[in-house]
């Protein structure tokens, strides 16, 4: 997946103003490309928001690898802590945070399993000792030492010396299929724009709010 959005956006998108941004994709498809323009490190750098079974929340940082107006899309271990909580609770939160731009890109909604096909591809184009290092880590999970880790790292290594890595079973990606997107501007004297995008359901149009900072 990737961002499927024009690579040629409207003046007030480029000049910094978003009050006239009437959908949020188009929005934060230009302010991802500032960011790419601007950030030192990673600035697909994201935020994931999920909570336990008990309802106490967990957060940690990933890398967006694709999003288009199905949602914002990202890959990990479903055995991991992560992983368990957002298949249980099929609902997550997002936050983009690009210090050196003064913006930050809040997103709040369900969550869904993305096809074989395209967490196939996806891992297909990770490099081969990522590759290797998904099926050896179980992630989440106590580690013994890091011996054990190294000795898992060097068994898959031998088991799949030839050909491709196939994907594990238990890896795959999650798409957050937002209903709501805010974009946060830092402005003078914390007097900051805040504008949120809310729908009722996919698919359904946009509301645009301006909140008070």
């Amino acid at each position: 997946m990737t961002d499927q959005f024009t690579q040629n956006p409207p003046p007030e998108l480029m000049s910094g103003d978003f009050s006239g941004a009437e959908e949020p994709f188009r929005l934060f498809s230009q302010w991802l490309r500032d960011a790419e323009a601007k950030e030192p490190n990673d600035p697909n750098a994201m935020a994931v928001a999920s909570v336990d079974e008990t309802g106490l929340p967990d957060v940690r940082m990933v890398l967006l690898k694709g999003f288009d107006e199905a949602g914002f899309v990202f890959y990990t271990n479903f055995e991991s802590k992560k992983g368990v909580e957002l298949l249980t609770s099929r609902k997550a939160a997002l936050l983009f945070h690009w210090k050196s731009l003064r913006r930050q890109v809040r997103i709040r909604g369900l969550v869904e399993v993305v096809g074989d096909a395209d967490a196939d591809a996806y891992f297909a184009s990770r490099a081969r000792a990522s590759r290797i290092g998904a099926w050896a880590s179980k992630q989440s999970r106590p580690l013994e030492s890091r011996f054990a880790l190294e000795k898992a790292v060097a068994e898959y290594g031998l088991k799949h010396a030839l050909g491709e890595v196939p994907r594990p079973p238990h890896w795959s990606g999650f798409r957050v299929v937002p209903s709501a997107i805010e974009f946060w501007h830092d402005r003078p004297f914390r007097l900051h724009d805040r504008i949120e995008f809310t729908r009722e359901a996919p698919g359904r149009p946009w509301e645009k709010t301006r909140l008070y900072p």
